[in-house]
């Protein structure tokens, strides 16, 4: 059998769909999976072992517009599947897989897209299953018959090959970082929008205290689109921290953060790898709701104010930010506290 799985866009969502991934996996070990996910998608995937093969899909690039749609259903046409599993809710997922024409389509209800599918899942209603976004996806493989019971996971995991670990530690050494000491990752963008972030200022003085406390090294992460955030907090910190915003991909974080020994940051893809890849998390949350997206991990501490307005989930704030802004950075150092206190410092 060959089965065509169609991957989340959002990196956090990738990560929360690692459950129901694997159960494909063992459910069917003989069968052909392929996995279509966007580039970083794909990337943060590769060392899985969930599929036999990944196909990048670039809707920015290669396939972009109609033709390049075409083209990839061309693609996938001549691949022959037997079913396709969609664990994107969008139209253009579900219309990909019928362009390829692929005998069995499995997929939400959502987007008006069921006439293209084959077997359209009633979306869950609430409270007929948990909160999380993890169970959301183990559920579609239950309602298709590919799942008996909706497995209660305490720990998403993400496989860091240890030649990888090996090159993330010497990137950061050559980097500046100083060898022992204890390495804290911040990452303060959220690529959904501007209201899930916390101000760049709160960081930095999280930052310099817990610099002071522990001589840690603080090490910024994230994409190009947010080096103004990092040079906000690095103008800040009396000792410079590592900046590494815009220099590294998304595909080389899980490798990088292994090498890290606490995470601090927004509700984000990074917060996600990080949790993956086994660190502390402190994850400040604002407009999104920790019972839908919180890191599957037991090593989280979740930071949180909830005036009358949250959960809005809202890209950027229409008011004053407060659910971000009365966080302070004193509740952030507190929940670093504890987890500071059990770190051994470990390389690759």
């Amino acid at each position: 059998m060959k089965i065509l799985i169609r991957a989340t866009n959002w990196v956090g969502d990738a990560i929360m769909a690692l459950p129901a991934l694997r159960a494909v996996r063992k459910r069917f070990p003989d069968a052909e999976i392929m996995i279509v996910a966007r580039p970083y998608v794909a990337d943060i995937y590769r060392d899985q072992e969930i599929c036999d093969q990944l196909i990048p899909y670039d809707p920015k690039g290669l396939h972009a517009g109609f033709s390049g749609r075409e083209r990839l259903a061309a693609e996938l046409r001549a691949r022959k599947f037997d079913v396709a599993l969609l664990l994107q809710n969008a139209f253009d997922a579900a219309w990909l897989a019928w362009r390829a024409r692929i005998p069995e389509r499995i997929g939400y209800a959502r987007h008006a897209r069921s006439f293209l599918l084959t077997h359209s899942v009633p979306l869950p209603r609430q409270g007929e299953i948990p909160a999380h976004e993890t169970y959301y996806y183990l559920e579609l493989l239950r309602r298709a018959g590919w799942g008996h019971s909706v497995k209660d996971d305490t720990f998403i995991g993400l496989r860091v090959p240890d030649e990888k670990r090996r090159s993330a530690d010497e990137f950061l050494s050559k980097s500046g970082v100083r060898q022992g000491a204890m390495r804290i990752a911040v990452a303060a963008g959220a690529s959904y929008g501007s209201a899930k972030c916390w101000p760049p200022l709160r960081f930095a003085e999280v930052a310099n205290r817990l610099q002071w406390e522990t001589e840690a090294e603080i090490i910024l992460f994230g994409t190009a689109a947010e080096a103004n955030v990092s040079t906000a907090i690095s103008a800040e910190m009396p000792r410079p921290p590592i900046d590494l915003t815009g220099k590294t991909a998304i595909a080389d974080l899980p490798a990088l953060l292994s090498q890290c020994q606490l995470f601090i940051g927004n509700d984000s893809g990074a917060m996600h790898i990080a949790a993956a890849v086994g660190l502390p998390i402190v994850a400040v949350f604002g407009p999104t709701d920790p019972h839908g997206t919180a890191p599957v991990t037991p090593r989280c501490s979740i930071v949180q104010q909830k005036p009358y307005c949250s959960p809005c989930f809202l890209r950027r704030c229409p008011t004053d930010h407060r659910c971000m802004t009365a966080i302070t950075a004193d509740m952030v150092q507190a929940a670093a506290k504890p987890w500071l206190s059990s770190i051994q410092v470990r390389r690759a």
